[in-house]
């Protein structure tokens, strides 16, 4: 099987879909390697890295010529795969939601495409989750750049001239993402409070040392996926009201409330921007999404009247192109092995694995996804199915985006053992207080009956 690599066309993608450690990986497995020559220099791996590894480092139209997989970080356009063997699998993240046609195009030159967003939320497919790893750096980066902008010390200083205060920082949404800031946020000493609408993410939000807030009003707004659901009027009132009070006090803020597919919810209005101090910082997230910042402009770093910066990046992964490459091509590399026999190394895609169901977009020059065959429909435009579809994957209906949603949570797989519940244990003072109500009354002891002792024997005094 030839698999091919070319430089991303997208304008600011720095980051390649195979680096020289996976390419080595691909031809153990047998497979010829073919990549376009620069295409792993912003990630700063020079060709000479792909060489060494056993990859033929040529042209663009030289690599694609006949390839049976084609990998990509962001979705080609189809006048690029002009050259490819009819069939051929093109995988990487696709961001398939609002480009429908751009999707249906590629389907037309015979490709099966294959979206890794979509890859379900199970035990086995973890280390194929691209969203994951990139939230987990873009959550690292967003600190660094909000420390980059903020003209104080992050932590507390005790000096011989005084003592300067730790900055403090607020952390919107508690998933992949935002656990990262936190954790970052906490290493460079700041003071972390966090907030999420999902009550489960307490726990996870304390054992990193941050302060969880949330509001009385909202027991708990988890959805499915790991998303939040839709709050309620009361409940987006609430929501709003504690994170205007909170938000005032802040040095940081960086929101993560991005849902792939969908616009990012607005989280942080004009009025709670003004609210701060001059100097803070805001790090959206969210801004190629549109933002949860009512002030964010996408792609520009700005700083409002009353001095806040807000910083708006895109692709913020990309920021760190190098370690977002690993991270990305091994999750390339974990997936494409499951379509190859262990024992004797041929390639073999099942159509009916729940992997390749749930993220198969394309095939025999159709559209085949339920959601993207739905959303053709709504505008207007039916897909053609093709003649021998596999088994779609059943619909997946997201949830609307909630007042304070969270960016995605950390995996909850769903073949995981479940752990059994742990019962609540009653301290000592409340069993003495609670008397018999407070412990379980035990069975009555049995009495202890002794066997007789056996009568000594007599025996004759010395001397009888």
């Amino acid at each position: 099987m030839k698999i091919a690599i070319v430089r991303e066309r997208a304008d600011g993608e720095t980051r390649v879909a195979a680096t020289p450690e996976t390419v080595g990986r691909f031809i153990a497995l047998g497979n010829t390697v073919a990549i376009e020559a620069g295409a792993g220099a912003l990630s700063r791996f020079p060709d000479a890295d792909y060489k060494t590894a056993g990859a033929e480092v040529t042209t663009a139209d030289a690599a694609l010529k006949g390839a049976d997989i084609m990998l990509t970080v962001r979705r080609p356009d189809a006048s690029l795969l002009a050259g490819i063997a009819k069939g051929a699998l093109v995988v990487g993240g696709m961001d398939p939601y609002g480009h429908e046609g751009e999707i249906a195009a590629i389907g037309k030159t015979g490709a099966s495409v294959i979206a890794m967003e979509f890859m379900p939320r199970i035990t086995r497919a973890q280390v194929m989750d691209i969203l994951s790893s990139q939230a987990n750096l873009a959550g690292y980066q967003g600190v660094i750049d909000a420390a980059v902008h903020f003209d104080r010390a992050f932590p507390m200083m005790m000096t011989a001239a005084g003592t300067v205060r730790p900055a403090k920082a607020f952390v919107m949404g508690a998933g992949v993402a935002g656990l990262q800031a936190i954790a970052t946020a906490r290493r460079l000493g700041a003071i972390v409070t966090a907030t999420d609408v999902r009550a489960a993410a307490g726990e996870q939000v304390e054992s990193l040392g941050a302060k969880f807030i949330m509001t009385d009003a909202l027991k708990d707004a988890s959805g499915t996926g790991g998303y939040a659901r839709e709050l309620t009027p009361e409940e987006q009132a609430a929501q709003a009201e504690l994170v205007a009070g909170h938000i005032a006090k802040q040095d940081i803020v960086i929101t993560t409330a991005l849902i792939p597919g969908r616009p990012a919810p607005k989280l942080v209005s004009r009025a709670m921007v003004e609210s701060m101090a001059p100097g803070s910082v805001i790090v959206d997230l969210a801004a190629e999404r549109g933002g949860n910042v009512e002030l964010t402009k996408p792609g520009e770093v700005i700083t409002t009247a009353n001095g806040v910066t807000i910083i708006g990046y895109l692709n913020v992964p990309g920021r760190l192109p190098s370690s977002a490459s690993q991270l990305f091509a091994r999750n390339l590399y974990a997936f494409i092995e499951t379509l190859f026999d262990k024992k004797t190394k041929a390639f073999a895609v099942n159509w009916d694995d729940e992997l390749v169901k749930a993220t198969l977009l394309t095939k025999d020059g159709a559209v085949v996804h339920p959601n993207l065959i739905k959303a053709a429909e709504a505008s207007g435009t039916p897909a053609a199915k093709p003649a021998s579809a596999p088994k779609p994957a059943p619909e997946v209906k997201p949830e609307p985006p909630a007042a304070a949603a969270v960016d995605l949570a950390p995996p909850a797989f769903t073949d995981a053992p479940a752990k059994p519940a742990r019962k609540p244990r009653a301290s000592k003072q409340a069993a003495e207080g609670a008397g018999a109500e407070a412990t379980e009354p035990k069975a009555p002891a049995k009495p202890r009956t002794r066997k007789p002792a056996a009568p000594k024997p007599t025996t004759p005094e010395s001397g009888a």
